[in-house]
């Protein structure tokens, strides 16, 4: 690559697109039920409540909606495209982007939540540990930056084994109605 006066900046860059063909290691498992999440009419949006999946989940039936447990100010749904069997988002039913901008009251029921998430999904499926996080803007990694919600991702012994490090696949061995029920079924159960 040069500059407009012929000075070179580095080393020559070349078009790829004249490169023959190679891959990248990577084996492609098809899911085009996934299209209506990314590119169909029900894909989530971030404009604002009148689109937002978690604004509409707790207005549906809990198993519909994917929702294991309704507080007073926030819920637990399951996350549509899990990373592992269990994995939860602790939303507040109110339409806010910020941690900071929770209520006292909303920020204490996200974290009793989130311990009981943890508590129930230790009764049902034995994780031998979680992940916990937020992701706090679009740049942040967040899909629907526009309306908090906590992950609880259950980690097991294996679930990062060969499957995603040699193949690039996935395993889930559980479909969302029967983790929804167990989870559900064992919420606020004794620890």
């Amino acid at each position: 690559m040069t500059t407009g006066d012929g000075h070179g900046i580095g080393p020559e860059a070349e078009d790829a697109a004249s490169f023959p063909r190679q891959t990248d290691g990577f084996e492609r498992l098809w899911t085009p039920h996934r299209m209506v999440y990314v590119a169909g009419p029900a894909k989530p949006t971030d404009d604002g409540n009148a689109d937002c999946p978690f604004c509409a989940a707790p207005s549906r039936e809990d198993s519909e909606g994917l929702i294991v447990a309704r507080g007073e100010s926030v819920f637990a749904v399951l996350n549509l495209y899990p990373y592992n069997p269990g994995h939860l988002l602790i939303c507040p039913y109110r339409h806010v982007a910020d941690y900071t901008d929770l209520t006292a009251d909303e920020a204490q029921e996200l974290g009793a939540f989130t311990q009981e998430a943890m508590r129930t999904i230790r009764r049902v499926s034995g994780p031998a540990g979680f992940n916990l996080g937020m992701n706090q803007g679009a740049v942040a990694g967040a899909g629907i930056a526009a309306h908090l919600h906590q992950h609880v991702v259950p980690r097991f012994s294996g679930d990062a084994n060969f499957l995603p490090i040699i193949a690039q696949t996935k395993a889930l061995p559980q479909v969302h109605d029967e983790v929804r029920r167990l989870v559900a079924e064992a919420w606020g159960g004794d620890a």
